[in-house]
């Protein structure tokens, strides 16, 4: 059977998570201990504790990519099994870039804390926003946001499944996309809570501060392939990967096109990793006919390890 895993992105992250894993599983403990120890932040702390800093990008993403790399080596360690290829949502992408071998997850740890700054500090509070827009086609959102820029920037940013594509941009030009879908007949549009217009070319000046940061890190061959979101395709060579970590954080998300590529690649079996069930539902959107299971606690490990024991799950 051919898997691919999956990595939660930013905002599948909850108070709470992880806490069985913590308090039961040395694997997963080591890992959050040893990213708190690269942090200099005890991040167990603010995981169960703390949500208002659970909720700041800085923490955020090295928190999810802390708890999917550890789910991750629980799953290959109980299972006896690996990902033939593997993506993740936006900062999923780290993720994925530590399961293909390519970058340590010391060097991922401190590189997402960085990115979570620059992200955050991109936009000033109040400016930008993010609208997600169901039930429409790709191109009238493209075509309202196209019109509506003639206002004020806005932008296609998370191409996430059939009917659903988040937009983002100056807070103006969101609300003249808005006004033009519902008089194009979209009725849900559904306004995000979110610190900045992720995705956009509003976050211009951070991709240029992370292409320095990214310039200072090396990395390595990837052993199994990694999809991308800035194209929905394989990420060629390991000499593509700092050019397209650079676009990622500015361009749109076009996380339908990477599960479509993962699925055309012949894979059976798709695998979310980290907090949230977020990137499951996109996928049964999808494609309804893919076997899909996911793992952030120890009873969605414990389903998953059922599936892999009997018939279903080929062994």
């Amino acid at each position: 059977m051919k898997i691919g895993f999956v990595f939660s992105g930013q905002g599948a992250q909850y108070l709470g998570m992880g806490k069985e894993f913590y308090e039961n599983s040395d694997t997963f403990k080591n890992r959050i201990d040893q990213a708190s120890d690269i942090l200099g932040v005890d991040l167990a702390h603010i995981m169960f504790e703390e949500e208002e800093k659970l909720n700041l990008t800085e923490y955020t993403q090295p928190i999810i990519l802390a708890m999917s790399v550890a789910i991750s080596e629980m799953v290959k360690s109980k299972l006896a099994i690996k990902p033939s290829v593997c993506a993740g949502l936006s900062l999923g992408e780290y993720t994925a870039l530590v399961e293909s071998g390519s970058l340590s997850f010391e060097k991922a740890v401190a590189l997402v804390n960085k990115r979570g700054k620059l992200m955050q500090e991109a936009v000033p509070a109040g400016v930008g926003a993010m609208t997600a827009v169901m039930g429409a086609e790709r191109d009238v959102v493209e075509k309202a946001c196209l019109e509506a820029s003639k206002v004020s920037g806005v932008y296609p940013a998370n191409y996430n499944m059939p009917g659903q594509i988040v937009i983002g941009g100056f807070k103006e030009g969101v609300e003249e996309a808005t006004k033009l879908l519902k008089e194009a007949g979209v009725k849900r549009l559904i306004p995000l809570k979110v610190s900045g217009p992720f995705h956009t070319p509003l976050l211009e000046e951070a991709s240029i501060k992370l292409n320095l940061l990214l310039k200072e890190v090396s990395f390595e061959e990837m052993s199994i392939p990694v999809i991308t979101n800035v194209t929905g395709k394989e990420i060629s060579s390991q000499a593509d990967i700092i050019d397209t970590l650079t676009k990622q954080v500015m361009s749109p998300v076009y996380f339908e096109d990477c599960i479509k590529t993962m699925i055309d690649s012949g894979v059976e079996l798709i695998i979310e990793i980290g907090p949230g069930k977020t990137l499951s539902s996109f996928i049964k959107k999808i494609d309804k006919s893919m076997t899909t299971k996911q793992v952030e606690d120890t009873k969605t490990m414990e389903k998953l390890i059922a599936f892999f024991q009997n018939d279903e799950g080929g062994l």
